[in-house]
């Protein structure tokens, strides 16, 4: 099968551009992980079915993969600048319970969420606190040069790097308005990277450093966990579309920093710069601020299975906002439903030997338009156009097409050869009835409806109904219910 060279959008310089790997025989990505002090919203979750896509697509192109992912434990601010209190520290003392406890729980319960959406593991995922030595090297390494000391800690002076936030690529001013004011900031854009414990602070995440007892700041991590596990230059790291602002350029701006400013010009850490955008609810963005968010488990307590929101991400570019809604949830439902049931068709076809045909033009052609659409930027609408139009198929060997279908799959991370319709029956939390009953009292609708005794039928439907079931007549599927979402 040919392949179309991929092409991948680079934030740094706001154009699409062929991706050339440092080295052919293994593409290093790091992606920036959450902060577990709380569990993660489908907002976040929507970060990491974009770069698992980035993964399987980069594996998909035959390239061995290094990635690397993050995993914040202590130092990000209640915001992305200098403001506020740690998120661990604040979500400790809001529930009286051990930081390292917190830390712990909501780490395996992101953990869990990714399994859950078919996430393959990542190379690495380590942890912020296990490297608070590497951090203290590293800003000891900047220091003379670079920051200055205030009471609240050590602060990057942007100013000492050439062309600071030229990622965010937005008006100086506009950068500033996020930034919260300290005394003593040579810049308003200057940025903390080791921070004090105020007098009288009871942390529970604290160390010893040159600069006094207290913590790094949030973008200190990254810079060292990338450094150490892919190099000092590797080849993608990607983000939300919020850390392009803030986070990012300082990231940045502590790389050039390290690396010594006049001796590479232009240096950044990664080649390629990659941000998802946010998804987006008729209220606004999705966030935590408010208390109350939408997780996976959410979805999962309406009746809706993980992969169903995975296909609303691929459903949607990116780098475009995404609307969620309960109804578009819905929808995707029902579209992996009829994906896993004209697999599950074709496997039935083809029996136990499912293997050894080549695929003919009418498959092939569809490959090649899938491979298009994915070295396109990941343009996963387009690709999954492109299984529809191979499941379209006539007259086709199904061996073949499982095949092909298979190969796709490595991409889209759907699970298609393994899903069974039954799985894709999620029980509400909610739920009064289990599938026994449900099937039962479906068998006595339909002997009413046989005997046109509607007034019987309508009463099972509305008895399923209040139970949290919704009877579909006339599914094509052959499904009958589903649970209420």
């Amino acid at each position: 099968m040919p392949q179309a060279a991929l092409i991948l959008y680079n934030s740094l310089s706001r154009s699409a551009e062929p991706f050339r790997p440092l080295d052919p025989a293994g593409v290093r990505v790091y992606s920036c992980g959450p902060t577990v002090y709380n569990y993660a919203h489908l907002g976040n979750l929507r970060a990491y079915v974009f770069t698992d896509t980035l993964a399987r697509t980069l594996r998909w192109k035959g390239y061995p993969l290094t990635h690397v992912m993050n995993i914040t434990d202590v130092g990000h601010l209640q915001s992305d600048a200098d403001e506020g209190a740690d998120k661990m520290e604040a979500r400790a003392r809001e529930t009286g319970k051990d930081i390292w406890a917190i830390a712990r729980h909501y780490t395996e319960a992101f953990k869990r969420n990714l399994r859950d959406l078919n996430v393959q593991e990542m190379s690495r995922m380590p942890l912020a606190t296990d490297h608070v030595d590497e951090m203290i090297a590293f800003a000891a390494a900047i220091a003379d040069r670079h920051c200055y000391l205030l009471d609240g800690g050590l602060y990057f002076d942007t100013a000492t790097v050439p062309d600071y936030g030229r990622l965010a690529g937005r008006a100086e001013d506009e950068r500033e308005g996020r930034i919260d004011p300290v005394e003593g900031k040579r810049h308003p854009e200057d940025f903390a990277i080791w921070r004090r414990s105020a007098p009288g602070e009871n942390r529970q995440m604290e160390w010893d450093s040159p600069w006094g007892r207290g913590a790094p700041g949030w973008h200190l991590e990254c810079s060292v966990m990338s450094r150490l596990y892919l190099g000092e230059r590797f080849d993608i790291h990607t983000g939300g579309i919020d850390h392009r602002e803030i986070h990012h350029p300082n990231e940045i701006a502590q790389n050039q920093a390290h690396r010594g400013c006049g001796n590479e010009p232009g240096f950044t850490g990664a080649t390629v710069w990659m941000h998802n955008n946010f998804l987006v609810e008729r209220a606004g963005k999705m966030s935590k601020s408010s208390g109350e968010f939408l997780t996976l488990q959410t979805a999962l307590d309406r009746g809706f299975h993980p992969l169903a929101y995975r296909l609303m991400c691929l459903q949607a570019h990116y780098r475009s906002e995404m609307e969620f809604s309960w109804e578009g949830l819905a929808a995707a439902a029902i579209r992996l439903k009829r994906l896993v049931q004209t697999v599950a068709t074709l496997r039935h076809l083809a029996g136990p030997s499912r293997g050894g045909d080549f695929p003919s033009p009418a498959i092939s052609d569809q490959l090649d338009e899938f491979d298009r659409a994915i070295s396109d930027d990941l343009a996963t609408p387009r690709a999954l156009v492109a299984l529809d139009r191979l499941l379209s198929l006539k007259k086709q060997s199904p061996a073949s097409m499982l095949g092909a279908i298979a190969r796709m799959d490595e991409v889209l991370g759907l699970s298609l050869l393994s899903l069974d319709r039954a799985d894709l029956r999620v029980r509400p939390v909610d739920a009064m009835i289990d599938e026994r009953a449900v099937a039962a009292r479906l068998g006595d609708r339909v002997q009413a409806r046989a005997a046109r005794d509607f007034a019987r039928s309508d009463a099972i439907r509305a008895e399923l109904a209040a139970s949290g079931v919704d009877v579909m007549d006339g599914d094509a599927l052959g499904w009958d219910w589903r649970p209420k979402g």
